[in-house]
This record gives structure tokens, C-alpha cells and sequence, in this order.
């Protein structure tokens, strides 16, 4: 990796940037479920509407943005209020360049100050990169969910991996 790199927090200015990685990996086939390409109203709606404990992070080499990370919702129920679903998404040609732990690492601590005891994701079976970057900082694999979706008019299985950040159970009411 050339050049200093700088992960911070995603201001407006990004959103279409954070949108055409986005799109990236929607084309590819190895991230999302979704088939078609999202709009700019689509990401700024997304990106607009979030709470703040569910952080959006970007890494940004020079001016350029070359991937970003989010902190998503994992379920409304309260019980689930300290689980945080994760999202990792690098521009094609950075994949595999250490730019996913950049972001990964950071989204972590993130996830830490914002109260999350626990993290999230889920991947394709077939994301050997997604699964080793996942890996590599601590995640394990909970289970495949099998024909979880549809991809293309075909069945498409899913891992669930998860990670622990807290050890020990909140004090009551905290």
C-alpha cells in the first residue's frame, strides 16, 4: 500500500463514492444479495437515516476513497441492542491489499465506543478474500445458511460469522 492511508468517519461529500464501490460489488456477485445497481437517492437515503452509533468509516489514500465500512443494525428487538451487524466493501482493484483491514480494524474499535458487545456478518461461502480478511481478525464461522437467497434466479447459501468484543455481561441498568 503506497502513500499514507487515512480511515475517518464518511461525510456527505462521499456518498457518491461510497456508492460506486457499492455498485462494485453488487456487479461482482461476491458481497450482497442485491442484483441491481443502487441509485445516489438510494446510498444518501441510507447513509442520512442512520443512528450515530451506526458509524460509516472510509479509507482514503490522498483525496481518493478506495473502500468503506459500516456499523448496520442487526435486529430492532432491545435484546439485540448490543449486536452490530458489519458491511466491508473495497474498490476492485485494492481488493486484497490490506485496505478491507484497515477498515475492519478501525470499524472494531468503532463498534467498542459505541457500546456493541458483539459483531456480525454475513458472507458467501464462495468470498474466500471476504472470509480470510474476517478470519484473520478474529471472526468465526457460526453456520451456512443454505438457499438463504436468491442471486441471479439461483439459490445462494450464506455464512453467518461473529465475533466477540466484550467479555463480560453489562451491569444491570446500564
Amino acid at each position: 500500500m503506497n502513500g499514507p492511508w487515512r480511515i475517518r468517519k464518511a461525510w456527505e461529500k462521499d456518498w457518491a463514492r461510497i456508492r460506486e464501490i457499492y455498485n462494485q460489488g453488487i456487479e461482482d456477485r461476491i458481497a450482497t444479495l442485491e442484483e441491481q445497481p443502487k441509485s445516489l437517492g438510494e446510498v444518501k437515503a441510507w447513509l442520512r437515516d442512520r443512528p450515530p452509533r451506526y458509524v460509516v468509516l472510509v479509507a482514503e489514500q490522498g483525496e481518493k476513497i478506495h473502500g468503506w465500512a459500516s456499523l448496520n443494525p442487526y435486529s430492532h428487538r432491545c435484546a439485540y441492542t448490543g449486536v452490530a451487524d458489519l458491511s466491508v466493501y473495497v474498490e476492485r482493484r485494492w481488493r486484497g491489499k490490506g485496505v478491507g483491514s484497515l477498515l475492519l480494524k478501525s470499524l472494531e474499535s468503532q463498534a467498542s465506543l459505541h457500546g456493541f458487545h458483539k459483531i456480525v456478518l454475513y458472507t458467501f461461502p464462495f468470498n474466500g478474500l471476504g472470509q480470510g480478511l474476517y478470519r484473520k481478525h478474529g471472526f468465526r464461522e457460526v453456520g451456512i445458511f443454505r438457499n438463504q437467497g436468491v442471486l441471479d434466479g439461483r439459490f445462494v447459501d450464506v455464512m453467518a460469522m461473529e465475533k466477540c468484543l466484550a467479555r463480560s455481561v453489562p451491569a444491570e441498568g446500564k
